[in-house]
């Protein structure tokens, strides 16, 4: 899964995609979003695929704004990072102080 394209939450103000990348120590099994402080995560954006080091995911029809973001490891850890603002065509790596940082909460 070198690039894996996935419809995102739809709204008025648009960004055309989003690229999230896995530069942390673990695969990413499941992947949700929420607007802020919401906690309804949707759907699991990796459907039965797995976000390796390394590997992208791109998102297409991101919403602009604040979301937070709930990502479940392959020892099954979950994280959830608040506030990621997302833009325009950004790209957003996903690190290993990120997730330790859910494990220090």
């Amino acid at each position: 899964m070198a690039l894996l394209a996935a419809a995102f939450i739809p709204s008025v103000a648009l960004a055309n995609k989003v690229v999230f990348v896995n530069k942390s120590s673990w695969d990413i099994t499941e992947i949700y979003f929420s607007s802020a402080k919401s906690k309804n995560w949707g759907e699991d954006h990796l459907e039965d695929e797995i976000l390796a080091n390394g590997e992208s995911l791109t998102l297409t029809g991101v919403s602009k704004g604040k979301w937070d973001v709930r990502v479940v490891d392959e020892d099954g850890d979950e994280c959830i990072i608040e506030d990621v603002a997302i833009n325009s065509n950004d790209k957003w790596v996903i690190e290993d102080d990120d997730l330790l940082a859910c494990q220090n909460k």
